[in-house]
């Protein structure tokens, strides 16, 4: 193969591009390039693509939708409807927690954690967030910069919105879910690893935390078992960026990308050196 297009969950290894003579250009579909070793395909002079942009708005109505149905156990209560353990109205039977007027802490605050504030602000929610360095869009949405520390022990709610790197894997391991309050529920739609999974079910099932929801997994598509057995988090199959518009809109991209090249153009969206 000349050209590879590739999607998120395939690694692309130091050893899969050495097995490719003739390769000179890789794409991927979607935002995150963590699959593909940069360094081995540089080597090669191999340009790399990704499609940033695209998906934001869409995962960032899926990251709000998760954490709405964490918050009111939805998932929960359809399981129990559809066991037909519904007896009728109740008062106090699967009481939740509200999201209007809560604390919303933000991992990260770049094109989707903003779009996730842009929707907070919708439900009046005071917003926190975490970064290197002070995101150009913060004063738009409201958003707050505080130390990890201090977001996590405030924040009703945490949204991760990081990349995966050295730094961020397990970013979100025991000790600081245990920094997090007993009522707070966590929301993953960045990168599995990002989260410690064994801690988290460990976190989940003492009530070191309320809640959880996630889209993305550590070991994907597998899924840790302890979490399985929970009541208390939601589990999506990564449908983050999952829209009709949104995924051909990834995949016109990618092909756009891989176009240019071959028209001797510059690509689109190459992924930095």
């Amino acid at each position: 193969a000349d050209v590879l297009f590739t999607m998120p969950g395939h690694p692309i290894t130091r050893a899969v591009i050495a097995a490719a003579p003739r390769l000179r250009f890789i794409a991927t579909l979607g935002t995150g390039f963590d699959n593909i070793d940069l360094a081995a395909a540089r080597e090669r002079g191999i340009p790399v693509t990704n499609a940033p942009g695209i998906l934001d708005e869409t995962t960032a109505d899926a990251a709000f939708g998760l954490l709405i149905a964490a918050a009111r156990r939805i998932g929960e209560g359809e399981r129990i409807l559809r066991a037909g353990g519904f007896r009728g109205w109740t008062p106090f039977w699967l009481i939740g927690q509200d999201v209007h007027g809560a604390t919303l802490g933000l991992v990260g605050l770049g094109r989707i954690g903003t779009a996730v504030a842009r929707r907070a602000r919708g439900f009046g929610m005071r917003i926190l967030y975490h970064a290197r360095h002070a995101a150009p869009g913060a004063a738009e949405v409201g958003a707050e910069l505080v130390p990890l520390e201090r977001l996590l022990a405030e924040s009703d709610f945490v949204s991760l919105h990081v990349p995966l790197s050295p730094e961020t894997r397990h970013l979100i391991d025991a000790r600081r879910l245990a920094l997090m309050k007993r009522t707070a529920i966590l929301v993953n739609t960045a990168r599995g690893p990002v989260v410690d999974e064994k801690a988290l079910a460990e976190a989940l099932a003492a009530g070191t935390i309320a809640g959880a929801a996630l889209d993305v997994y550590e070991r994907e598509p597998a899924v840790e078992p302890a979490l399985l057995r929970l009541e208390n988090v939601v589990l999506a199959p990564h449908l983050g960026s999952a829209s009709q518009r949104t995924r051909t809109r990834m995949a016109v991209r990618a092909a756009e990308n891989i176009c240019a090249w071959l028209d001797g153009r510059a690509p689109l969206d190459p992924v930095p050196a």
